[in-house]
């Protein structure tokens, strides 16, 4: 009989998925789930919530398990949960992806940072911080991060029969997709053996911070700015797409560039910064400056478009789009 590692009051031990639509979250949720009901003889529950569903947008999956004599009647968002898998670090920078972690929670991070750095950008105060690679071994592979994240999960919830796992990928992929078997197993493996992580002791005199529901209205009838003032309107220039982006980002290289603006023509957000200079022949014409990388989730269209070597696709490190991002001018914005 398999034991729990710990429980809340109703019994559950509770999983939430930090993701964007496109990196399988949501079916990690459901071969997560099927692993603790069939192969751990526990009672399960999945599900997602999610926006539009699109690549990039926000995605929430949760997965409940408990002893099988506990019934699960509750299908509400988990709020509290006892391991987060956040499958895209820069979520960070838009959503609490840690809100309502105890202090022994487990948070696991598709990162190649290090568990001390992921501590102080979360502002975890306590915890174990779990970091794996999933990107990179997902491009060595050939495969998707959900599957190198669901490797390193299966090592954090060590109740779960990983061997169980490679049963359900291989169950699920074989009849459509028999090719993808051996790079999905090899890509959990991967991610079981590759984790690392730390734990950190809440200091002394330190307290974990007072949970608040996420569903808690911020703006009521006392807290509503005056005159019913939009305080963050939905203006794409306030937006920051740069966590759409899934590990691959295009790099411009001016001196080969012909400014054809064939990437220009293909890119759906206007990351491209044009400025007019005279040409040899002293006539004005259009040259390319570079990328706005706060509008780039690194579809690539525009490497596929160009005729040169300018453009190319590149694996994103950190801090690169920060260094080299030429900002648009919204001076009619302003104006």
């Amino acid at each position: 009989m398999v034991t729990l590692p710990k429980m809340n009051e109703l019994g559950f031990f509770e999983i939430r998925l930090e993701s964007i639509g496109g990196l399988g979250a949501n079916l990690a949720g459901k071969m997560l789930a099927e692993a603790g009901v069939v192969g751990a003889g526990l009672n399960g529950v999945s599900f997602s919530s999610y926006g539009s569903e699109k690549k990039g947008s926000a995605v929430k999956a949760y997965i409940r398990f408990c002893d099988a004599s506990t019934n699960i009647r509750d299908t509400s968002p988990i709020e509290r949960p006892h391991v987060v898998g956040i499958f895209h670090e820069s979520l960070s920078k838009t959503v609490n992806v840690v809100s309502g972690i105890y202090e022994d929670s487990l948070v696991l991070i598709n990162s190649t940072k290090t568990p001390e750095q992921l501590k102080e950008k979360l502002k975890m105060h306590g915890g174990t911080v779990a970091v794996v690679d999933a990107i990179g071994i997902a491009l060595e592979e050939k495969n998707r991060v959900n599957m190198a994240m669901l490797g390193a999960l299966f090592r954090l919830c060590d109740f779960l029969d990983p061997d169980m796992m490679r049963g359900i990928i291989r169950k699920s992929l074989e009849k459509k997709y028999p090719q993808a078997v051996q790079p999905a197993i090899r890509t959990f493996d991967r991610g079981y053996s590759e984790v690392t992580f730390q734990t950190f002791e809440l200091l002394e005199g330190e307290e974990m911070p007072a949970f608040v529901r996420q569903d808690t209205p911020i703006l009521g009838y006392a807290t509503q700015p005056m005159g019913g003032v939009i305080t963050n309107p939905g203006n794409s220039i306030l937006k920051d797409l740069s966590i759409s982006r899934a590990g691959m980002m295009p790099h411009f290289q001016d001196s080969a560039c012909i400014h054809c603006a064939q990437c220009d023509t293909v890119c759906p957000d206007f990351c491209f910064v044009w400025e007019e200079q005279p040409d040899k022949k002293g006539r004005p014409q259009m040259f390319l400056q570079g990328i706005d990388y706060q509008y780039c989730k690194g579809c690539l269209k525009c490497v596929q478009a160009c005729p040169t070597d300018a453009l190319s696709s590149e694996r994103e490190t950190d801090g690169y789009a920060d260094e080299n991002r030429v900002p648009h001018r919204f001076d009619w914005a302003v104006n």
